[in-house]
């Protein structure tokens, strides 16, 4: 009789770890609240530097002379750039070509061949002050092509840590407002991500420059936007 008894006891206790493994915490049954909240910030600063693009753009009849011409004219451009204080650094060829191009006459017939040769370079600018006067005498070096002209700050380390700061200052206040809104609390902060927003944003375009006429270019570097965005979730309870 003693084995059967030892038998059903220990059946009993087995049954008893078993339903204790599967029981499900209560507390695991609980489900996390979170509120997720964006937030954006914007600073606004003056430029201080400027990229250029300055190109030359000659054609011949033959390749030798339209090269012969533009190498001419680039380093006459280069020259002015290094007179006017421009670094050596801070001028950069960017692209060079050479192709020939056909001129068309009006029944669609080869009229002639010319030799096109193209050189652009790369111009750093710190000092904008003297932009206008600058783009102004490159042109009268021999400049033909002046493009993309981009404004932007030498240091923008703080303002980009200025517009983070107020990205999260923004996200933390939608926040409290939201929460105040629906009735909770906020608890702890589980995730946070700030996005920089990349290059700066002109405030307005620069106004027409136009060059080769009396007196220097007028150029208006007017303002820049420095952005950020932030993303943070909150438990909440």
């Amino acid at each position: 009789m003693r084995k059967p008894l030892m038998l059903a006891l220990l059946t009993l206790v087995m049954l008893g770890l078993l339903a204790g493994c599967i029981q499900v915490p209560a507390s695991s049954q609980e489900q996390i609240r979170t509120l997720n909240v964006s937030g954006s910030g914007k600073v606004y600063v003056v430029p201080d530097i400027a990229y250029i693009y300055v190109g030359v753009r000659t054609e011949a009849d033959d390749v030798a002379s339209a090269l012969n011409a533009n190498n001419q004219q680039a380093q006459a451009i280069v020259n002015l750039l290094k007179e006017r204080g421009v670094a050596q650094e801070d001028i950069q060829t960017s692209a060079f070509n050479v192709y020939p191009q056909q001129n068309f006459g009006p029944n669609g017939e080869v009229l002639g061949t010319k030799f096109v040769v193209e050189n652009t370079v790369f111009i750093t600018a710190r000092d904008l002050s003297q932009l206008g006067g600058l783009l102004d005498a490159v042109v009268r070096a021999g400049a033909n092509n002046i493009y993309g002209i981009t404004f932007d700050v030498a240091d923008r380390e703080k303002a980009e840590s200025e517009a983070r700061r107020l990205a999260i200052e923004n996200a933390k206040a939608r926040a409290q407002e939201l929460a105040q809104t629906v009735g909770v609390t906020l608890g702890e902060v589980q995730n946070v991500s700030v996005y920089s927003s990349g290059s700066p944003i002109p405030v307005y375009e620069a106004k027409g420059m136009g060059l080769g006429g009396g007196g220097s270019a007028p150029i208006a570097a007017g303002q820049l936007i420095i952005s950020a965005d932030a993303n943070i979730t909150y438990l909440i309870r």
